[in-house]
């Protein structure tokens, strides 16, 4: 693994942070290039390293796995011109693209984490994965309560749920509450320092092969 450059890009996505505007940005592009093509050479390892136990996602381009800095404010109220984090989504079928479930990497600073599962899908990606897990939820549930599942990822975000059971399903099912959320993603938050370890990539490895039944 080449150096880790991780605490640096912590030091500029914080400055950035403080200084979300163009001028600030303009001013410091040269070092942004810099620090994005450090990401996206670790970027490209962790695809290499996750391949060799998830061969689904062999061949992927790192440029469809990262984000643009820019954010599209057209529409939105919060006008900033630039995401302070720099994040890859690692999924066969077009990485950040992909409504597979696959592995995501964000450095923030003091809101970094591994992830997984699937974000946000469409109405009908959701309806499907509702049924799926429905009609498979003892494998489901078995692997959430894997104990090294437990204790590096936790239970469901529950950021966006349903107040009742959805349509279509038993309003008493036992599994109510996995089938109220819109997400199906399991986080573990890391500390800054996480990343800044020189030998972060093989932790996150791990981390990452813990997560591959669960996006099976």
């Amino acid at each position: 693994m080449k150096t880790n450059r991780n605490k640096e890009i912590l030091q500029f996505l914080k400055e950035l942070t403080a200084n979300n505007n163009r001028e600030w940005f303009h001013a410091n592009k040269e070092r942004y290039d810099v620090l994005k093509k450090a990401f996206e050479e670790q970027v490209k390892e962790l695809i290499n390293l996750i391949t060799l136990f998830d061969p689904e996602i062999a061949g992927l381009e790192v440029k469809d796995c990262t984000y643009r800095i820019y954010r599209d404010i057209r529409f939105s109220p919060d006008k900033r011109p630039y995401k302070a984090y720099m994040g890859a989504y690692i999924a066969k079928g077009g990485g950040r693209k992909s409504e597979y479930g696959g592995y995501y990497v964000h450095l923030e600073p003091d809101n970094c984490l591994l992830s997984g599962g699937i974000y946000m899908p469409d109405p009908k990606l959701l309806k499907k994965l509702r049924q799926d897990i429905y009609n498979q939820a003892d494998e489901f549930m078995g692997i959430m309560e894997i104990p090294v599942f437990k204790k590096t990822y936790g239970p469901l975000e529950s950021e966006m749920m349903l107040s009742r059971v959805p349509a279509g399903f038993p309003s008493d099912t036992p599994y109510a509450e996995i089938l109220k959320h819109k997400n199906f993603t399991v986080c573990a938050y890391k500390p800054d320092s996480f990343f800044e370890k020189e030998d972060w990539m093989n932790e996150a490895v791990a981390d990452f092969r813990t997560l591959q039944p669960f996006n099976r």
